[in-house]
């Protein structure tokens, strides 16, 4: 194993953090600094897997520091705003549109209306007939007589007082 300096030590322990796997961050070694380092080597850095368990006190507060900044500051990575997505994907769109290629761009064109539209997040509408909500929102103490008569009349022969299951 190659002995590192405290700069490439910081550097793999970084880059760690940020969820880098053995490999690219020992590519990126070797870019940065010239030096050949083997994976199971960068793996000596991570405290989260069993190879790094040993790894001192300094360098596993580096990577906690660091991760946890990573973690906290997503307005760091320009693809996770959707403005910036929608940005790139128009510039593709005109690019496509320029050239002439009419899948392309329109492939581009449902793309930026599914991404402006909501379909690539976990949030769901989640209503009935004529936007009312699917679930009850008043107790049945908070409902009249006639909203309670047509919950138990909606609901089957179900009665409030006894519980269901």
């Amino acid at each position: 194993m190659a002995a590192l300096t405290d700069d490439v030590k910081a550097f793999v322990v970084q880059a760690l953090a940020c969820f880098d796997t053995p490999t690219q961050v020992a590519n990126a070694v070797k870019e940065e600094f010239g030096l050949e380092i083997t994976r199971m080597q960068v793996s000596t850095y991570d405290p989260t897997k069993f190879m790094g368990r040993n790894l001192s006190k300094k360098w596993r507060e580096i990577f906690e520091a660091t991760r946890k900044a990573f973690l906290e500051d997503q307005a760091s990575i320009p693809i996770a705003n959707q403005n910036f997505r929608l940005r790139a994907l128009n510039n593709l769109y005109q690019n496509a549109a320029t050239r002439g290629n009419a899948a392309l761009a329109a492939q581009l064109l449902e793309q930026a209306a599914k991404e402006s539209g909501g379909v690539f997040t976990n949030r769901r509408e989640m209503t009935g007939k004529d936007g009312a909500p699917l679930i009850q929102t008043k107790s049945a103490q908070e409902m009249t007589d006639d909203e309670l008569a047509a919950y138990i009349g909606a609901s089957g022969a179900r009665t409030l007082d006894t519980p269901q299951g």
